[in-house]
This record gives C-alpha cells, structure tokens and sequence, in this order.
C-alpha cells in the first residue's frame, strides 16, 4: 500500500516514498521550549503521530528526526528576567513536553536533536555559506543569509514577495543588515545574553538555521519529507530551503507537509482572549487524555480545526463506545463458527480504514468506517448471530484501529495523576474540576468494593441501597453500566 499525501511544494497529492528505497527519511518541527505546548502544538505533534503510525502499520520503516528548540529570543529574555541560565530555565519545559507527549501518547521519534547540542554543525553550515558569498557579516559580528543569492525563495509558500523592497521596516531585534529581505543566521552576543565563542565570533544561532544544521546532519543532505504547522511556512521553512540548497545544491526535502490552524471557539487561541488551552489545562478540567488525542486527531491534518469543549465530549463518547464495544467482543460467549455477513463487514471496515488514511491521513473517513463495523456487529450480537471466528476478525480490525488512533486501551488514570501533581506543585489546584477531585478520592479497590456490594444488594432485592451506591460514586466522578455481559465501572 502507497501513501498519498498532499505536498505543500507540488501543490498536489503525491506517494510518500522513501527515495533510497529503505527507510523515510522524515525531519518535523519540534517545541520552542519557553512556555508549555499548546493544544495547537500538540494538535501538529499528533497529526505527524498520525503518519508515523500509519507508515509503519503499511510497512514503511521510518527514520524520524525531531528538533528541540532550547535557545532563542523568548528563551533567552525570559531566562534573564528570571535570572537563571537558559539550561536550567528550559529544562523544566523539555521535561513537561516530554511527559504531554507520553500522556498523549506520541511515539518519541528516532531521533531527538537539541539545538544547543548542534551549534558546530550550525557555525559549519555558515561557514559554507558564507564560502558560497550567500552569507555575509555586519559591523556588529551577525550573519545572515543573503536572499539576493536564492533566486527560488518563496517557492513553498508561493507568496508574492515584491512587495519585500529593499529599505522597509524591519523588526526592532534584528541587527544591521543590507537587505530587508536578507535573514539572521547567527546573532552577536548582547550583554548579558547566552553565547558560544565560535570561528565565526562570539553569539548564538538565529532560528531557521538550527533546524537546517540539524536535519542534515541525522538524515542527510536531501530529506524525504519535512513536516510542520502551517505557520511555520512562511518564514520558516522558505528561508530552511533558501540556505540548505544553496549550501549543498540539491533539493532540501522532495515532500512538505503542513498541518493546518487550529482555532477555539472560531477564534485564534491566545491568552489574551482567554481561550489559550494546553493539553495540562484540559486535563484539570476533568478531560481524559485519549479524549483530547483523538479530539485532536479526528478532523484530518489539511483542514482547520475548530476546537470547542464538545468536540472533547464528542471524543470522549466515542472512545466509551469503542471501550464498552471490545469489552462486549472480549468478554461474550459465542458459538463456534462464523456469520458471513460480519466476516465480510470487518474486510470492508479494515479495507475502507486503511484506504481513508492512505489518501492523504483522512482519519474522519477512517473513523466513519471503524464505527460503521462497530454499529453492525452491534445488531448482529443483539440478534445472538454473532459467532467465534468473527470476534477475532473484528479483534483484528480494531487492532489496526489502536495502532494509529491508540485510544481503546485505558491509560487514562496515570496522565490525570500527573497533571494533579503538577496542580499541587504549581499552585494551580484551584483550577482542577471538583468532580475530577472527587473522583480521585476513591482508590480501584474501593470502587471494586462498593460495586461488589451494590451487586449483592440487587440480588438481595434491596434496589434502595444500589441506588444509593450508584448515586455515591457518580458523585465522585464514577459511572456504573449494567449490561448483560456483566457490570463494568469507569471514571469520569
């Protein structure tokens, strides 16, 4: 199976293959460590999950390079406002990407470079150019890259950059240069300001040259595929492309992926507006952790997604639905044999599933035919027509379901932990939802206990006591589900 996916640089659907004919080799944006990930990071993060998952699901091996960014203009202002190195000052928030990543459960990918660790690599690179008259010095002891030298620059975005004229107005941080046009590749050092003493002077490296240096060095000279959010596009990736091909002469990256906006309430998310969520905040409101994976994951990649707190509803009634589903499948007891009809309905669902994500990452038409299965073998179970050999055909379907999606297994309970911890430590536990306190004052076995007593109570016939176990533990964030393949519980 080919994997078609939308190409930023070619404007259309192209296969994703790798061009050695071994491994892809795959370079994504990484975090900017000066704050913690918002849900329109991680909803980028996840989208690329996404792919990983699914390239090896179809066989692919991959080789995945991720970078960290630990030093740039936030990072440094914000670790001089604090008065602590930037080592110590971004530690904390590499830690918390790491642990958002695990509660979300993306994959850490093969390769994870910090731009700190990378800074011979960097000053190599503008060496290179400079040799190449592409880069050039200020008075002051900056870099940058001469964009007069690229002919090709705005290729990916397929902006109209005459307006970008010689003499306009530039940001206030940025030094010197002869061109408006022309972009940072390393910053004099400014007092008081983290540097490294180099062959090309005393600074740090400007951002687009750090993810350049480092995809190079771990996948080579021509990627096969970079990915990242739309809004590092533009300058981002143009001005990668503009100082990697000029440096090396061969195309930076055949295949570009970009995942689109994402937006709250059909507003831009900020904190000014006050709809500025992370994956931490969500979960102190009482949301599970596979709720807000597969909320962030169900509107395929290429197309905008409107975050509201119903879309975490909706999420999270389709993973209870999914869950109670392999329970019914797990814990029944079916005749021997098999009904053709759900035979041929789990071929359909498994087919119709990996032809949606094969035609670029469409996760909604891959969900559509994961449910469409669960919905029919559903009614046939209801009827007492469904048999052995098609539990293990429908087992096998949501098996390839879990291996991208990775929301059926319960894991919810050690995330939901750690974000109370983190509560505790930041001074934060006014924002946790009462009922997700409530919830966490029951340890399973007490749970398990008061079950088993309300069980017994409506054996005894004694309905009033297991109605009033029942309303207990709602109360504290659990609910009871009769069925008539026993008596499961799950927490809020």
């Amino acid at each position: 199976m080919i994997l078609r996916l939308f190409n930023t640089l070619t404007g259309q659907l192209d296969a994703l293959e790798p061009a050695d004919g071994k491994a892809l080799r795959m370079y994504a944006c990484g975090p900017t460590v000066y704050d913690y990930g918002h849900i329109g990071n991680f909803r980028t993060f996840l989208q690329v999950d996404v792919l990983r998952r699914f390239l090896r699901l179809i066989g692919m091996p991959i080789r995945h390079v991720m970078n960290i960014t630990d030093v740039d203009d936030k990072i440094i202002r914000n670790s001089l406002e604090a008065g602590i190195p930037i080592g110590e000052y971004t530690a904390r928030y590499v830690d918390a990407f790491f642990e958002d990543m695990e509660a979300l459960r993306i994959e850490r990918p093969e390769q994870i470079a910090r731009a700190t660790e990378h800074i011979p690599q960097m000053v190599a690179l503008v060496e290179k150019l400079a040799a190449a008259k592409a880069a050039y010095k200020t008075e002051d002891g900056s870099w940058y890259f001469r964009l007069a030298a690229f002919p090709a620059y705005g290729k990916l975005s397929k902006k109209d950059l005459s307006g970008m004229e010689d003499g306009a107005r530039v940001d206030v941080d940025e030094y010197e240069k002869d061109s408006a046009r022309d972009f940072a590749l390393w910053k004099a050092t400014k007092p008081g300001e983290t540097s490294w003493e180099t062959a090309i002077g005393n600074g740090r490296p400007g951002w687009h040259i750090e993810c350049s240096a480092m995809a190079m060095e771990y996948l080579g000279e021509s990627l096969d595929l970079h990915a990242g959010g739309e809004d590092l596009m533009f300058p981002h990736h143009e001005n990668e492309i503009a100082q990697s091909e000029t440096a090396t002469h061969k195309q930076f990256a055949r295949h570009w992926m970009h995942v689109r906006f994402l937006l709250v309430d059909g507003r831009k998310m900020s904190k000014s507006e006050g709809n500025f969520y992370t994956p931490r905040d969500l979960l102190l409101k009482g949301y599970k952790a596979s709720a807000i994976r597969l909320a962030l994951i169900a509107v395929p990649y290429r197309r905008p997604f409107n975050f509201t707190f119903d879309s975490l509803v909706d999420a999270t009634n389709a993973i209870g639905r999914l869950r109670t589903f392999r329970a019914r499948l797990t814990a029944g007891a079916f005749t021997v044999g098999a009904n053709q009809a759900i035979q041929g309905a789990a071929k359909k669902a498994q087919t119709d599933y990996r032809d949606a994500l094969a035609n670029d990452l469409n996760t909604a038409e891959a969900l559509a035919a994961i449910f469409e299965m669960v919905r029919e073998a559903n009614t046939v179970m209801d009827r007492g027509l469904f048999r052995l050999s098609d539990r293990d055909a429908v087992l096998a379907v949501l098996k390839d379901f879990d291996a991208v999606f990775d929301v059926i297994e319960d894991r919810d309970a050690e995330p939901t932990r750690r974000a109370l911890e983190w509560a505790k430590e930041s001074s934060r536990m006014e924002d946790v939802a009462p009922e997700l306190l409530a919830a966490q004052s029951l340890t399973d076995e007490e749970i398990e206990l008061l079950v088993a007593e309300r069980t017994a109570a409506k054996k005894a016939r004694n309905f009033a006591r297991a109605d009033e176990i029942r309303n207990e533990l709602a109360e504290k964030g659990v609910v009871i589900e009769d069925s008539k393949d026993g008596v499961r519980w799950k927490r809020k």
